[in-house]
Parts: structure tokens; C-alpha cells; sequence
């Protein structure tokens, strides 16, 4: 995978008149990032302005509420359920390090008219159909066997390994100090799945053409 070291995000990402546009706007961009990246953090923990000290304090939580907004922001397509009446899959695979916050963000919650149901599975065949998959596998070749089983399904995978785009996965997401968030366009699109820019917007690192792109 080649790395580059762009000035501002992917070309026709940012909306118009954005500061990408402006002069200086390198600099501006990266000494913004940790404030947008606070900003959608704050967002997804539902309106929350102290989101960065509760992903110090609760990591686990914090990961779930990303979780329960990737359904939110994200798009499938419609071959991803299996009806109109099919409830989302919230699938863990792997280590059960997440509290009962993953349950808890998802119960009584519905996202464009569908129930969520939370599947925990120590194996990839254990699992329903998914929509999100949060892999925890710490074995590298396993993991690695995982995300290529569900490469070319439309599935959103989310992990926390340093080298989870470059595996397969869609976006790798950590939550303690700071949040960071890096996306996987080329495999989203594989995965025939829409990333919208908000979350593009601030994401550390973006993978698109095969082309590891690093915004600060």
C-alpha cells in the first residue's frame, strides 16, 4: 500500500468552500483536526460536550456509541437485510472486552426503522448475517481470515489493530486519550457500502485507490 502525505482530504470530499480551499489551508487543517475529530465524538455520544474524557474513562462505552452511528451515517445496500422487517446485526467477534454498554447503547433503539439485536461469537461461522462487525481478534492470521471471508460482503468492519485498513478492514477505530477514527474507502466500496464526508471529513487517515492518505 503506498503512503502519501496529502495537504487537505480526497478531492471532491470537502464541501465546497471549505477550509482545504484557503490559503494556508494545510496548516489550518491539521491544527483543526483534533477539534472536528472532538466535535463528531461529542456527536455520536449524543450530544455529549465531554466525550473525549468519558473515552479516557470508558474506552468500551464510547466505541459502542460509534457503533450504534456508524447505522446512523453509514449507508447498505438493500441486499444487505434480508427484508424490510430485518432488524440490524451489531456483531462482536472475537474477545468479549466490551461491558454490557454494548447491549445497553443498543436496546430500545431503532435507526431507519429497524430494531438492533447484538450477536457476541468466538468464531466468524457463529455469527447471523451482520451489518456491523466489530473484529477482536488479536491473532493476526485470524483476523486477517476473517475480514477476507467478508471482503466482498456488504458488511462495515470495524477494529482497533494498527493494521486493520491494511488487512481488509473499513474503518479502524480507537477510543482512549484521544479518538481517532482512519476509514478504508476502497474496501467500503468493495463492501458496496456509501461513507458519507462528515466522517471522512475528520477521519485520521484515509485508504483510497490503494493510496494511504494521512491528514496530520
Amino acid at each position: 500500500m503506498r503512503r502519501h502525505e496529502p495537504a487537505g482530504p480526497p478531492q471532491g470530499r470537502i464541501p465546497e468552500g471549505a477550509a482545504r480551499s484557503l490559503p494556508g489551508a494545510s496548516r489550518l487543517w491539521r491544527g483543526s483536526w483534533l477539534a472536528a475529530a472532538s466535535l463528531l465524538a461529542a456527536l455520536l455520544w449524543q450530544g455529549s460536550t465531554a466525550a473525549q474524557d468519558r473515552a479516557a474513562e470508558n474506552p468500551a462505552r464510547v466505541e459502542a456509541a460509534f457503533l450504534r452511528n456508524f447505522a446512523r451515517y453509514v449507508s447498505w445496500p438493500t441486499r444487505a437485510f434480508a427484508s424490510e422487517q430485518s432488524p440490524w446485526f451489531v456483531c462482536l467477534l472475537g474477545r468479549n472486552e466490551f461491558d454490557s454498554a454494548l447491549e445497553a447503547t443498543f436496546l430500545g433503539r431503532t435507526e431507519h426503522g429497524r430494531a438492533f439485536e447484538v450477536v457476541r461469537a468466538a468464531r466468524l461461522d457463529q455469527l447471523p448475517a451482520c451489518q456491523i462487525v466489530f473484529v477482536d481478534l488479536p491473532v493476526a492470521t485470524e483476523r486477517r481470515a476473517a475480514l477476507a471471508e467478508l471482503r466482498k460482503l456488504p458488511v462495515l468492519t470495524v477494529g482497533r489493530a494498527p493494521e486493520f485498513l491494511e488487512e481488509g478492514g473499513v474503518i479502524r477505530l480507537l477510543a482512549g486519550e484521544r479518538i481517532e477514527m482512519s476509514i478504508n474507502l476502497d474496501q467500503a466500496r468493495a463492501a458496496a457500502l456509501t461513507i458519507p464526508s462528515k466522517m471522512l471529513e475528520i477521519s485520521r487517515e484515509i485508504v483510497e485507490n490503494g493510496t494511504l492518505r494521512r491528514w496530520r
